[in-house]
C-alpha cells in the first residue's frame, strides 16, 4: 500500500477488521517489520490523538519516528507554484518534500482545509504534492477533505460494540462556534457506506456533504426522526460544504442548539452508543450527561486510533 487516503485503499474491510483485532491482542508482534525504518510525521496543524496514536503505532512496529511541526521550528513553506517568494516564506514545498523523503521510509501528513478555495481543498493540493514528489509511501493523518485513520478507528469501535449484525448508525451534525472542516464526516460517511451498516446522515438544510462521500446513505433533515431506533450516534460539527452554493463554502450557517445531542435525543434510540472523534465542545455538540454515560464510547474510540494506525503502517511496511 503506497497511499492511504480512503476506505478502498485497505481493500476488503472485513479482512482489515480481523487484522485490527489480531493487532490489538498483540500490538508488538510485528516489531521486526519496522526495524531500522523511519516514519516522518508532518503536522501543518495542531494534534493530540493523531500525534500520540500514530507515534505509538510506529513504535509498536519497531520504527524510528521523526515528528515535524511545520509551523514551529521549521522554515515557513510556500505551497503555491509560480509565485514570487518575496514574503515571509523561505522555502517551497517543491524542494522541502523531496528533502523530507531523503530522511525517512514512510511519510504521514496532517493538513487541514483552508476554506479559501473549495476547489483547492477538495483537490488535496498539499497532500498530493507529497504523493508526487516525496518518493515515499504517504498516509493521510487528516487532510482538507478526509480523516481515514479516524474513520478506520470508528469502524473498529463499532465492530467491537455492535449488538446486531447490521446496526443502525447515524451521523448527526451538531452546533459549534467555529467553522470546522468536513474531513471527519466525509471519511465517516465513506467508511460506513463501505461497511455493512444501516447508515443515516442528519443535518440542517445547507450542510449537505459532497455526494461522493454521501454515497448510498439516507439523508434525513429531521434529527429526532433520524435517531429513532439507532444503535450508534456519531455527533460531529462541520461547516457548509458548499455543494449547492459554493459561495457558502466553509461558512457557519447555523448554531441551532436544538441539534445538541442530549438525553432527550438519546431516549428515542435503541439504547445507542454515543461517539465523537474528540476534541468535543461540551454543551454545544453534546451534553455532559450523554458524554459521561456508560453508553459513551469516546475513550475506547480514541484508544482504537493506535490500532488503526498500526494496521495502516504495518501494511505500508509490508509493501516496501
Amino acid at each position: 500500500m503506497r497511499v492511504f487516503q480512503n476506505a478502498e485503499d485497505l481493500g476488503n474491510l472485513a479482512a482489515a477488521l480481523k487484522e485490527a483485532a489480531a493487532v490489538k491482542k498483540n500490538r508488538f508482534q510485528y516489531q521486526e517489520l519496522g526495524r531500522n525504518k523511519t516514519a516522518l510525521l508532518i503536522f501543518f496543524n495542531n494534534s493530540l490523538r493523531t500525534r500520540l496514536s500514530t507515534q505509538k503505532a510506529a513504535m509498536n512496529l519497531g520504527m524510528n519516528v521523526i515528528v515535524l511541526d511545520v509551523n514551529q521550528g521549521a522554515w515557513k513553506l510556500e505551497t503555491e507554484r509560480g509565485v514570487i517568494m518575496d514574503g515571509d516564506k523561505s522555502e517551497h514545498l517543491l524542494e522541502a518534500i523531496p528533502v523530507m523523503g531523503c530522511y525517512c521510509d514512510i511519510i504521514g501528513v496532517r493538513s487541514f482545509a483552508t476554506f479559501e478555495s473549495r476547489r483547492d481543498d477538495y483537490e488535496e493540493k498539499i497532500l498530493n504534492q507529497f504523493i508526487r514528489y516525496s518518493g515515499r509511501p504517504v498516509f493521510f493523518m487528516e487532510s482538507a477533505t478526509v480523516h481515514p485513520l479516524q474513520a478506520f478507528a470508528d469502524l473498529i469501535t463499532i465492530e467491537e460494540y455492535k449488538r446486531k449484525a447490521r446496526p443502525k448508525v447515524v451521523l448527526s451534525w451538531a452546533p459549534h462556534p467555529k467553522a470546522l472542516p468536513q474531513a471527519v464526516p466525509n471519511s465517516f460517511a465513506q467508511w460506513m457506506n463501505a461497511a455493512d451498516v444501516d447508515f443515516v446522515i442528519t443535518h440542517p438544510d445547507g450542510y449537505e456533504l459532497d455526494p461522493k462521500f454521501v454515497g448510498n446513505a439516507r439523508v434525513e433533515y429531521n434529527q429526532m426522526k433520524a435517531f429513532e431506533g439507532a444503535d450508534f450516534i456519531y455527533a460531529k460539527n462541520w461547516s457548509c460544504p458548499g455543494v449547492t452554493r459554493p459561495e457558502d463554502y466553509g461558512k457557519v450557517l447555523s448554531k441551532d442548539m436544538s441539534w445538541t445531542v442530549d438525553a432527550a435525543h438519546m431516549a428515542v434510540t435503541d439504547n445507542a452508543y454515543f461517539m465523537h472523534c474528540l476534541p468535543v465542545r461540551r454543551g454545544m455538540i453534546v451534553t455532559d450527561d450523554v458524554i459521561e454515560s456508560p453508553q459513551s464510547l469516546v475513550i475506547p474510540e480514541a484508544a482504537n486510533r493506535e490500532i488503526s494506525a498500526t494496521v495502516v503502517l504495518k501494511r505500508m511496511l509490508e509493501s516496501l
